[in-house]
């Protein structure tokens, strides 16, 4: 996923994390120099169906404009929730 808006330097990555955990997605968050944050998640489909609607909101801190989705086929399994 590609999230834009208001979302760097408003603790988004560090939410995006806990969120991620409570739900048992795993996979990464990170911002990128173009100013969006970069989320990489694996879970069953209905995990997977909350955690991204949570990211459409967000924390209180941040302001998503947009999600970009897009899906990525991986021969690497993730074990955990990194955030960069």
């Amino acid at each position: 996923m590609l999230v834009s808006g208001r979302v760097q330097g408003v603790y988004f990555r560090y939410f995006t994390e806990r969120k991620a955990e409570e739900l048992g997605v795993v996979g990464s968050v990170k911002n990128l120099d173009t100013g969006h944050v970069e989320i990489i998640a694996e879970a069953d489909d209905e995990t997977l169906n909350a955690f991204i609607r949570w990211c459409h909101k967000g924390p209180i801190t941040a302001r998503v404009d947009s999600v970009d989705i897009s899906e990525l086929a991986s021969d690497t399994p993730l074990t955990a929730f990194v955030r960069n």
